[in-house]
């Protein structure tokens, strides 16, 4: 009978070893490509990819469309057909006049946080014609 001999087993070498360093690098590399040819996605959450939004929530009549040119991100809101207005925060995100000290994810959320803030009874403010910011309540010495 002949027996064959035990195989030791395989060494990695420092050619394997480079090749593995090699092509962990490789995928590093081509990481941001990749990503890069992924298509956007948007941050500004659900419902927000749409250029306009008519909806009623608790009662009231919450209008608001996207003003070309469409990357300036700028929105016309009304709230019972009074005007709303909104700012976009640095990182992305949304905030009313009504309550400016919390952001939203869109500007639909924004303006659903304004109906929360309103009372049963009360009304956004009316200043089209005037040119000023909408915001609730009076003066309080801030506005001549």
């Amino acid at each position: 009978m002949t027996t064959v001999p035990a195989q030791t087993p395989r060494r990695t070498t420092r050619r394997d070893a480079l090749r593995g360093l090699f092509a962990a690098a490789a995928a590093l590399a081509l990481t941001p490509l990749v990503a890069a040819s992924r298509p956007a996605r948007r941050r500004d959450g659900p419902g927000s990819a749409e250029a306009a939004f008519d909806e009623t929530y608790l009662g009231r009549h919450l209008r608001g469309r996207l003003v070309p040119p469409a990357g300036a991100g700028r929105w016309e809101i009304t709230v019972d057909g009074r005007p709303l207005h909104l700012m976009r925060r640095a990182d992305g995100t949304w905030l009313s006049m009504v309550d400016h000290y919390r952001s939203y994810a869109s500007p639909l959320d924004a303006a659903r946080a304004a109906v929360d803030e309103l009372g049963p009874g009360q009304m956004l403010r009316a200043t089209a014609a005037t040119g000023r910011h909408t915001h609730l309540g009076g003066h309080h010495g801030l506005h001549p």
